[in-house]
């Protein structure tokens, strides 16, 4: 199932490139077709026009039928293209090596298609092919020019179709904008693009076709300072340009985006243009040293620090990342890559690169939490909802977990209008874009994503951009894993979430009762031989076929049996047992060395008989989160530890919105390596982790303490009480 929903989503998107550049106005276009014998008749074409479903992905069909001659694919998201013909049941698309096989039944119609790049994928005729709307959005470039002279590139999409005032919806991006038109607005916000906007795709400063030096995550200047410039001026003075040279817009303005365009779309949020009328960050980097990309409470992320910065700053483009080839030919191993060179100062060193890049130049200079991050960090400037605001993000967000619940959590105590929406699901990065009902091995029964689009984000930007009716949010809305159904807070989380201990005992045991007998667990922690992050071989972030996008959702029982990973149960659950809100570490540990890294990991065990056979006995990470031990008297001056002294980790494992089922089994795992994510803690202490030596690295003892005055434990935010006899 996993690898027909993967080579599906690389047909669609293997379209969707093919078409972005060349489908900016015509209604279909139309492919030159190659010199053949015998080409098919009108009526061998018309016996393949159809809807086609992939039975694993039913949310996700695709149509065929016959318009000039050619036979035209379409799809919710996918404009009508022509395929080239090879034979009367063979077609290509364009611009790609991609070729769709068409079977046919007994009397000669269509029954099946499968597309070249995996033959498992047979998509069935499920009925008459279906048209959906696409607005004849004509596309134009322009050069605005912000307070300071600069000049950004933008790509502005108009409806011509469409004779009444729009707003604008707006998306500000350093991934370029050259690619933007019809087919790729309909491809990448469907809904959207249908209900239509005059919609605008920005180059940031530095990047693409936009004049001016890219900053990453540019710090926030004093506003009263009409000279100064940020990413929140740069918005004003873009909304502002629109406004005045745009004909047919109505005077709103909204924003949307995702990851590093979602925090720009937060920025518009900041002092905003008077026009702009909503927001949606979605995935919003707010801090990337206290929660968001680079660190983690202070735990670089190696891999992702030093691939993402090498793609985004080596120009004003991108450039791919290559850990090089083994002695076979093979792609090398990032945990070999990575545990070879050691610290990220040798991976600088060693990268080729002549000048660190100024990211990376951050990472070395600043590994604590001084002023260069915290004028990076935008929830201090969270102080007043300026406009509404409709924050999204993912429960498994392998980038951008903490973002969308921080900026939630900083809104809502200024929120007196309610205007202040989140909506929280189980997504990896930004992949409520997607129609699937799927999450790697998951399956949640319908398309989330795709029902989140529609009912929500849709209707949200109508009410305020529009006046359209529709938008009923309250404030939260959650889709609920376990039990798989949307959930609607008034507040998250919600005041029925009672938070509760889930104690740490001997002998490998979770308990619901205080610590009465003191217990002690140990293990060896060695930075030789790091706890891998997901399973080997570890690809380029980024690379085809990198598993990086969904190693949240993977199975730890590939790591459970080390003996450097500490683990806990409860008894098998007799009754389902909710969990919404925030879930906290409480950890009492101390280390035989000067450093240590703190893991903590909250698992759901699937039963060995669960119906789905691919989950039986399946280990999913429900909360997750590393805190670095130097920082936990201040993350600005990092302290070492003494040994054998017992510290408190208390610290965020995140929101949550989960129900343990009834036969399932609650587990903790703890941790002190989680590589190479991030990268290895010495857990001797030295200055400057980034610039540790081979001989720093040393292993040591770890030990976890469960007494009355060391209490190690989970609090979980329970919707329902859990006693000794009722759940077990």
């Amino acid at each position: 199932m996993t690898r027909r929903r993967v080579a599906l989503v690389a047909l669609c998107f293997a379209i969707f490139l093919s078409t972005s550049k060349a489908m900016q106005s015509a209604p279909i276009a139309i492919a030159a077709t190659p010199l053949q014998a015998s080409p098919p008749t009108a009526a061998q074409l018309d016996a393949l026009s159809g809807e086609y479903t992939d039975p694993g992905d039913p949310d996700t069909p695709v149509s065929f039928y016959v318009h000039d001659g050619k036979l035209v694919l379409e799809s919710e998201r996918q404009v009508p293209t022509a395929l080239i013909t090879n034979s009367p049941t063979d077609f290509a698309i364009s611009g790609t090596k991609i070729t769709l096989k068409f079977t046919l039944d007994a009397a000669g119609h269509g029954a099946t298609m499968i597309p070249s790049n995996d033959s498992a994928v047979v998509l069935k005729r499920t009925g008459d092919a279906v048209h959906h709307i696409f607005h004849d959005y004509q596309r134009t470039e322009s050069m605005i020019p912000m307070r300071d002279g600069i000049k950004l590139h933008v790509v502005i999409l108009k409806p011509a179709d469409i004779t009444t005032p729009l707003p604008f919806l707006i998306q500000r991006t350093p991934y370029g904008c050259d690619g933007t038109n019809r087919a790729s607005f309909s491809g990448s916000r469907p809904e959207l693009a249908r209900d239509g906007y005059l919609y605008v795709c920005g180059d940031i400063r530095g990047r693409f076709k936009s004049e001016g030096q890219f900053v990453m995550s540019r710090p926030e200047v004093d506003h009263s300072n009409t000279k100064a410039v940020d990413e929140s001026t740069d918005t004003y003075d873009t909304v502002d340009w629109l406004l005045k040279n745009v004909s047919g817009n109505n005077g709103r303005a909204g924003f949307v985006g995702t990851s590093y365009p979602g925090f720009l779309a937060m920025a518009a949020g900041i002092d905003p243009h008077p026009a702009v009328k909503a927001v949606s960050p979605q995935a919003p980097m707010i801090d990337v040293w206290m929660g968001d990309d680079f660190f983690h409470n202070g735990a670089f992320r190696q891999t992702y620090g030093y691939d993402y910065v090498y793609g985004m700053e080596s120009n004003k483009e991108s450039a791919d990342v290559s850990y090089g080839k083994d002695k076979d030919g093979k792609p090398v191993d990032g945990y070999d890559y990575f545990l070879g060179r050691g610290s990220f100062a040798e991976d600088v060193k060693k990268s080729g690169i002549k000048e660190p890049f100024p990211s990376w130049k951050l990472f070395l200079d600043h590994p604590s939490y001084d002023s260069v991050w915290s004028s990076r960090a935008v929830e201090s400037h969270l102080d007043k909802v300026s406009v509404p605001t409709l924050s999204v993000g993912g429960y498994y967000d392998q980038e951008d977990m903490w973002g969308p619940q921080e900026e939630y959590t900083k809104l809502e105590p200024h929120d007196s209008n309610h205007e202040n929406f989140l909506v929280l699901g189980p997504w990896r990065h930004g992949y409520w874009s997607s129609s699937s009902r799927h999450l790697g091995n998951l399956n949640y029964g319908e398309p989330i994503g795709k029902e989140f689009r529609a009912q929500i984000e849709a209707k949200f930007f109508g009410h305020y951009l529009k006046d359209e009716p529709g938008f009923n949010l309250e404030d939260t809305a959650s889709f609920q894993t376990g039990s798989n159904t949307w959930k609607y807070y008034a507040h998250f989380p919600p005041k029925e979430a009672q938070p509760t201990s889930l104690h740490l005992v001997g002998d490998g045991q979770l308990s619901w009762s205080d610590t009465k007998e003191p217990a002690k667990t140990t293990y060896q922690s060695d930075p030789a031989n790091p706890v891998p992050y997901r399973q080997r071989p570890i690809q380029v972030t980024y690379s085809e076929g990198s598993q990086w996008f969904n190693w949240l959702t993977e199975d730890q029982r590939f790591v459970t049996d080390r003996k450097d990973v500490a683990v806990w149960k409860l008894p098998l659950l007799k009754k389902d047992l909710i969990v919404t809100g925030e879930v906290l570490a409480d950890i009492f540990a101390s280390t035989t060395s000067s450093d240590n890294d703190m893991v903590v990991k909250l698992i759901d065990q699937y039963p060995d008989d669960d119906p789905d056979p691919k989950m039986r006995g399946y280990q999913l990470m429900t909360n997750e989160e590393i805190f670095r031990g130097r920082y936990l008297d201040s993350f600005e001056k990092p302290t070492p530890l003494r040994a054998g002294s017992v510290k408190e980790y208390r610290y965020s494992l995140h929101d949550v919105d989960h129900v343990f089922k009834a036969g399932h089994t609650v587990m903790v795992e703890i941790q002190s390596t989680w590589f190479p994510l991030y990268d290895r803690n010495p857990q001797t202490f030295v200055p400057n982790i980034m610039t540790a030596r081979p001989e720093d690295y040393k292993a040591a003892t770890i030990t976890i303490y469960s007494d009355p005055d060391h209490d190690s434990s989970l609090q979980l935010p329970l919707m329902n009480a859990c006693d000794h006899i009722a759940c077990f």
